[in-house]
């Protein structure tokens, strides 16, 4: 240890330095220099000078605890002053409307209505806590996983509440539903019923029903004056007023002006005169119009009339909020200074003051930003659209000066302008300026004459724009026209329009043969100058030529581009695709173009054949089908459908021996074909050739023996009475075809008409043994069994057959139908809803389910039934004779026609339109559907082959035969 020196208490310095006397410190030493400290060399810690971390206290982390002082605090203060923070905005402040916030805050709600088991009193125990980042990836987390756990539970939520609804829907139906099956009864109601029901009474009381409504009288000017001067104030007339002990006259007593001054003479302080005052009124009404009239012209801008009218007017009809449009203010202000180049900010500033209505002010800021944006267009075009008339005018000649090229400027100058010629002169000088614009030399050309038009586009002649030489060769005479065509091709060699032109400019002068050159020297020429031939765009060129009657351009084009850039083995299907493409675009012509190339590569092809067929079937002449039918025959004999659809031609142009002649012609090329043999003898039968049919049938059983021979065999003799030569030709057939199903119906129904229901019933059963997967059979012998009066066993004929064909919906039909006819509705329905369970896309089904449900509930069940089977025309049909049931006519006639559409085939969606347009519609809709109908053929459908295959019927026409269906079918849905 080092010894401690103590050199005795430390020397007192006197105020003049260490020497004691004023010249002490001249022979004094120097202070001796410091020493250097081991810090000054080092560097300066990092942290000196910045801002504390937040929540920082000094001290905290030793244990020191801060103190306040008077110097800290300042000086005391009165209770009512307001503390440092009184500037401070207004969700921060300690006192006010804070203050009252924390003091809410910290009252706790203690109600029991409030107490939860698990979690105690709402609210959250740390909620005085601050809220960390730590506390918000908790909170996400958490979220993330309520939501997860939500989404597990989804989809059994949401069916069982759909299930909930909907069984609350069935326990308490809505008023609407209970009464609907009333309200519709309403419709039957004559005019007398109507008005024999008694008004009905108010029950209400006298009380009620005529009820005092307050008076209100106007109280007199004297009543004003009388009380002017004191300083009581009532509210009703005090009924003593008119008494007086001194036998006064009433009111005397009540003090009136000057009356309680010394001098009765002084004149009233309070005296009030209502005629001045209104007098003031419309004094000050008329100087507040007179400070809005005109200075110049010293008319009144505002009228005084409809003063308060053009008030509401002058209300912004923005409809937006105003501190939403304030926002938006200092948004685009703050835009405009961060960059007062952009034209956008400008533009839509301006748009914000006119949406408010301070039109000046949106004028100005857009004058404003022409001048700091003068090279932007739409800037000019937003100030002058901004701008009343001729200021409009001045802003576009500036708007011309900056920017001598724009096309829309000028445009806009021209529509500013009203008289004819000066839009021309504004026009002409934009051309000088802007040359090859085509929307200006059109708007130019659009305002002259035809011949000035002329001189107008000569003029432009030298430019390369291909519209305006073709415009030009529109208004020239034939050889001018020519002339500019060649002079454009020279000119703009790679513009297929101007070939286009050419080639209908020789079509429409007669000059046929030469289309089919220029459109092959367009396309050498155009690939000469690398031109790349697009044959879509070439294909739209043609249907352009088609709808404008140039029938040889377009044939020639489609002749020229059908073939580039195809593969061979693709050329077929492509062709095919792009005739359908041109039908429904309406371009007849080219698809016949395509076609006929297309045969002429394919001549051997049956389906381009009967494309064509067909194609000229729909959209032709019979002629044009009957010539391409005998081309197709030649190149394709052995196609039956062919011969057959040019005979049936000639049949229905009634050539009868023509016909005949073609079906000769397609027995040699066909010599044991059966099509074309039960042609023949439908063709002889139709024309009651029936000894003709009978001995080409008998040729046909003899020489091409097959089922449906034997059937037409024994149809024929059927439908013309001769039962016991049928019933003959029956049991012949049914030696060599009993696994035929047709001859064994044919047979049962025989014996039905003969009304031999136990051989019909021994007919069917056979049937059903040799054919046991036959619908028809089943549902004929449980008919019959029902007919008779045995429903059990029609019942169970129905649930065998059910058995031995699972998942048929006819039988499932057929066995609901049968108990709804009994009279048993819950079997019915507990019959359907099996049947929905095994068949559960089962459009007859579906469409049969909607009509079994009680009126409020057909709806939905018929969405149900779209959901299940979106595109069955059944559940259409249904849908539309819904609509129907409801009387929704535009919504019904929709579902109908989207019911052939999808279904041409289905005959009861064509009667019942049919039936649905002879009650709602107009004469022309009748027809268009009875057309139609004859058109599409329909063959299928349970009403329609009821009537069409019925023995008595069976040369009816399809008009006749829709007719008759129509007829038999009743409302009873």
């Amino acid at each position: 240890a080092h010894p401690v020196i103590d050199n005795g208490p430390p020397k007192k310095n006197s105020g003049r330095g260490s020497g004691g006397g004023r010249g002490g410190g001249r022979n004094a030493e120097p202070p001796p220099m410091p020493m250097s400290s081991p810090l000054m060399g080092k560097k300066k810690k990092p942290f000196l000078g910045m801002a504390a971390p937040l929540g920082y206290v000094p001290g905290l982390g030793r244990g020191a605890t801060g103190f306040t002082t008077r110097s800290d605090i300042g000086p005391a203060r009165d209770a009512n002053d307001p503390v440092d923070d009184r500037h401070a905005p207004p969700g921060q402040r300690t006192v006010g409307d804070k203050m009252k916030k924390n003091q809410e805050d910290d009252e706790e709600d203690l109600n029991d209505t409030n107490y939860d088991e698990f979690n105690g009193y709402a609210g959250s125990l740390f909620s005085s806590g601050p809220y960390e980042k730590d506390d918000e990836e908790a909170d996400a987390i958490y979220a993330a996983l309520d939501k997860r756990m939500d989404e597990r539970r989804k989809e059994r939520r949401e069916l069982r509440e759909k299930d909930e609804i909907e069984k609350y829907r069935m326990e308490r139906p809505k008023i609407q539903q209970q009464f609907s099956d009333l309200k519709r009864k309403l419709s039957g109601m004559s005019d007398e019923e109507w008005l024999s029901i008694p008004e009905v009474g108010d029950a209400r009381n006298k009380r009620q029903r005529n009820p005092r409504y307050e008076k209100l009288t106007p109280v007199p000017d004297s009543f004003f004056s009388k009380h002017l001067t004191t300083g009581d104030k009532h509210t009703t007339v005090d009924p003593l007023q008119g008494v007086s002990n001194l036998n006064l006259p009433g009111g005397l007593e009540s003090p009136y002006p000057g009356g309680m001054t010394p001098g009765l003479m002084t004149p009233g302080t309070g005296e009030l005169d209502m005629r001045k005052i209104g007098q003031a009124r419309n004094t000050l009404m008329d100087m507040r119009l007179s400070q809005v009239s005109d200075s110049v012209s010293g008319q009144t801008v505002v009228d005084p009339k409809g003063y308060l009218t053009d008030l509401n007017s002058m209300i912004p009809t923005h409809g937006g909020d105003i501190s939403d449009i304030k926002k938006a203010r200092l948004l685009l202000k703050s835009v405009r200074e961060t960059n007062p180049h952009h034209p956008p900010a400008w533009i839509a500033s301006a748009r914000l003051e006119e949406v408010t209505g301070k039109l000046q002010v949106a004028r100005n800021l857009i004058m404003k930003g022409t001048e700091m944006c003068p090279k932007s267009e739409d800037v000019w075009l937003e100030a002058a659209r901004l701008q009343p008339g001729d200021t409009a005018k001045a802003v576009v000649a500036q708007a011309v000066r900056h920017l001598p090229g724009s096309v829309r400027i000028y445009i806009r100058a021209a529509e500013l302008e009203t008289d004819v010629r000066a839009k021309k002169r504004v026009l002409r000088k934009a051309l000088e300026n802007v040359s090859k614009s085509v929307r200006l030399w059109k708007t130019a050309v659009e305002l002259e004459e035809p011949e000035d038009a002329r001189i107008m586009l000569s003029r432009a002649s030298h430019t390369t724009l291909p519209s305006l030489w073709l415009a030009l060769a529109r208004l020239e005479t034939y050889e001018n026209a020519r002339r500019v065509l060649n002079k454009a091709r020279e000119n703009i060699p790679t513009d297929r329009h101007i070939w286009i032109t050419a080639a209908k400019l020789e079509e429409a002068n007669g000059n046929t043969q030469m289309v089919e050159k220029i459109v092959d020297r367009a396309i050498t020429s155009l690939g000469a100058n690398g031109v790349e031939i697009n044959r879509e765009q070439w294909i739209q060129d043609a249907e352009e030529c088609d709808k404008a009657g140039s029938v040889a351009t377009c044939q020639a084009v489609i002749r020229a581009v059908i073939g580039i850039g195809i593969e061979e083995e693709d050329c077929k299907h492509t062709w095919m695709e792009d005739a359908e493409s041109c039908v429904s675009h309406g371009a007849l012509e080219c698809a016949r173009a395509i076609y006929a190339h297309a045969l002429q590569m394919f001549p051997s092809k049956k389906s381009v054949w009967l494309r064509a067929a067909y194609f000229e079937k729909n959209h032709g002449t019979r002629e044009s089908l009957e010539a391409l039918l005998q081309r197709a025959v030649a190149h394709c004999p052995k196609a039956e459908v062919l011969w057959l659809m040019g005979a049936k031609s000639k049949w229905l142009a009634e050539d009868v021996p023509a016909a005949r002649s073609i079906l000769a012609l397609a027995f040699q090329a066909n010599p044991n074909s059966e099509e074309i043999w039960l042609a023949a003898v439908k063709l002889e039968s139709e024309n009651n050739e029936y000894e003709r049919a009978r001995r080409l049938l008998a040729k046909a059983r003899s020489s091409a023996p097959t089922a449906r021979v034997f059937m037409k065999s024994v149809k024929l003799e059927w439908v013309l009475g001769n039962i016991e030569a049928a019933h003959e030709l029956c049991t012949e057939a049914l030696k060599h075809y009993e696994d035929f199903p047709k001859l064994w119906m044919m047979r049962g129904q025989i014996e039905e008409q003969s009304e031999h229901n136990e051989k019909a019933r021994e007919a069917y059963n056979q049937g059903l043994k040799k054919c046991p997967h036959s619908m028809s059979l089943w549902l004929l012998l449980s008919r019959l069994e029902e007919r008779v009066g045995q429903l059990t066993r029609a019942r169970s004929i129905l649930e065998k057959s059910r058995l031995k064909n699972p998942q048929s919906p006819d039988l499932w039909l057929e066995s609901v139908r049968l108990e709804f006819r009994a009279g048993l509705k819950n079997i019915a329905n507990t019959l359907m809803a099996k049947a929905l369970q095994e068949c559960p896309n089962s459009g007859i089904l579906w469409a049969e389910a909607v009509f079994l449900e009680a009126r409020p509930q057909r709806k939905t069940k018929s969405v149900d039934a779209l959901k299940k089977c979106e595109h069955d025309p059944h559940v259409l049909l249904a849908v539309a004779k819904l609509f129907w049931s409801e009387r929704k006519i535009t919504k019904a006639r929709e579902w109908f026609l989207r019911t052939v559409k999808i279904e041409p085939d289905l005959g009861d969606a064509w009667a019942l339109f049919y039936k649905f347009e002879m009650q709602h519609g107009t004469e022309e809709q009748q027809e268009e559907v009875r057309k139609r109908c004859e058109n599409a053929e329909p063959r299928h459908g349970e009403l329609w082959c009821a009537e069409s295959k019925h023995v008595l019927y069976w040369q009816k026409k399809i008009g006749e035969i829709l007719t008759q269906v129509a007829s038999k079918i009743k409302n009873t849905f």
